[in-house]
């Protein structure tokens, strides 16, 4: 299998493949290496390669290879550093509930993708192990905190990789490098054993993909409650796999163009959005302009995530220093999460009290929201992504407070969804021929209606299919 070959197939493309004998799982591994080596120090999206990993050969992925992000999710024996020098070194015990999931499916898991220290940051530039190129202009951001696994799907080392969301983690890097990234609803695949919740809820699993259908199929595959888990899917709606095919029916959509922080999306990221309404009004969906209420102001919405961010990782920190033997300071941290470490500490239980009474005031006037529309659209970004080196220039003037505004400042309109525990997808439907980066719309839906997003996704790749376009970085163009 040369690297044409591989590249051209999607997850479960590969995965037919195999199960028809057409290829071995081993041809698909070598496949995948080679696409390593050939992109990787392009990109640095890969931190760690693996071999010997055990998977189910009668799993419904089997022969796929996986690759994980170095965050969230623990392999036994395998290092898990989560792009912190503080973590330097540590090694996970036993595996998670999602790479047992992963292994049943018939995942080959391959190896270990960049992160942002800590998950705290929409680039993937850690002083640990270095800035995570996009493949579509190495000088521009691959995004974050998933910005390893998204790097490494559009460049072609794997068609699809796993990634995380706790304030738009998934869907900001598939915006940048021009790939399909669907955050679930909360609870749709554990986060245990060792944690009920990841910030106090906003954080979730998940991937980033080529195609609409190896999203549904890996989400099909993983997903599930285990004993003891906090949330409890309704799993009397219909079945994730396959829902890329099924009609989405007509839709009422509510259209949010700029930002609820007064700022004003970029003018390509208007005209793209401008053209995905046209598409969707074409394809018989109802369209209209919405300025949704969700029951507090901007700074306000802000402070919440904030006081769950730093809190959440101030204990994480001082678990790691403990476990490291490592002082938390200017030599194990960077200067943005030495301030939420900081920030945390500050706050009292009553802090994080008020930030659960204002999750509610948001989740409460988004349920209502969506009682009049099925989905919200808006852009995934307000601008392109960041030029490497830039956004993080200024972090070590800045407090926990003012880094969150800054985060948010960026990314201002995937957080809500993890605020509300709802899914919600980028969708690669527009592109900047001056930057030549890719340009992705968000489109966010109630609680537990991932079949109705995936089901979009699959009509507007049918209609406005993305597959043929290729980065500048791309393991299929390479000899192999």
């Amino acid at each position: 299998m040369n690297l044409s070959e591989y590249t051209s197939y999607d997850a479960v493309g590969l995965a037919e493949l195999v199960a028809n004998k057409d290829v071995t799982p081993a041809e698909v591994s070598s496949a995948a290496m080679k696409a390593l080596r050939a992109v990787n120090p392009d990109v640095q999206a890969v931190i760690e390669c693996w071999k010997g990993e055990g998977y189910n050969q009668s799993g419904p992925m089997a022969g796929v290879p996986m690759l994980v992000k170095d965050l969230g999710i623990s392999v036994a024996g395998r290092l898990n550093e989560l792009g912190s020098r503080l973590a330097s070194g540590y090694v996970s015990p036993s595996d998670s509930n999602l790479a047992v999931k992963m292994r049943q499916a018939g995942l080959m898991l391959m190896g270990r993708t960049t992160t942002p220290e800590l998950a705290a940051s929409v680039t993937t530039e850690p002083v640990f192990n270095g800035g995570t190129r996009n493949p579509w202009n190495t000088c521009y951001s691959a995004g974050g905190s998933s910005g390893g696994s998204a790097a490494a799907v559009a460049a072609g080392i794997v068609p699809a990789a796993h990634a995380t969301d706790g304030g738009g983690s998934i869907r900001i890097p598939a915006s940048a490098n021009g790939l399909f990234g669907l955050k679930p609803s909360r609870g749709r695949i554990s986060m245990g054993p060792d944690v009920d919740e990841v910030w106090s809820g906003l954080a979730v699993h998940g991937f980033v993909t080529r195609s609409v259908r190896d999203s549904a199929a890996l989400l099909d595959a993983v997903q599930g409650n285990l004993p003891g888990d906090p949330f409890v899917i309704d799993r009397s709606t219909p079945v994730l796999i396959g829902s890329e095919k099924r009609h989405p029916g007509t839709l009422r959509i509510g259209v949010l163009v700029h930002p609820l922080n007064g700022k004003r999306s970029s003018p390509e990221v208007v005209s793209a959005l401008e053209q995905t309404v046209k598409q969707l009004r074409a394809l018989g969906h109802h369209v209209e302009d919405v300025s949704p209420d969700i029951g507090l102001s901007w700074d306000a919405f802000v402070e919440l995530n904030a006081r769950f961010w730093a809190a959440n990782t101030a204990g994480w920190i001082d678990a790691l220093a403990s476990m490291s033997n490592r002082p938390a300071d200017i030599e194990t941290l960077e200067p943005s999460n030495l301030a939420l470490w900081k920030l945390g500490h500050e706050l009292t239980a009553t802090d994080l009290v008020g930030a659960m009474h204002m999750r509610n005031a948001v989740t409460q006037k988004m349920g209502v929201f969506h009682q009049q529309f099925d989905m919200l659209l808006t852009p995934t970004l307000p601008d392109l992504p960041a030029e490497l080196g830039s956004f993080n220039s200024d972090q070590h003037k800045m407090d926990g407070r003012e880094w969150m505004h800054h985060v948010f400042n960026h990314s201002p309109f995937t957080a809500l969804a993890n605020v509300c525990g709802s899914p919600a997808m980028s969708v690669p439907l527009g592109f900047s021929d001056s930057k030549n980066l890719p340009i992705g719309m968000q489109f966010f839906a109630g609680y537990n209606r991932e079949h109705k997003l995936l089901s979009l996704a699959g009509q507007l790749e049918c209609e406005h299919p993305w597959s043929g376009r290729r980065p500048k970085i791309w393991a299929g163009a390479t000899a192999g």
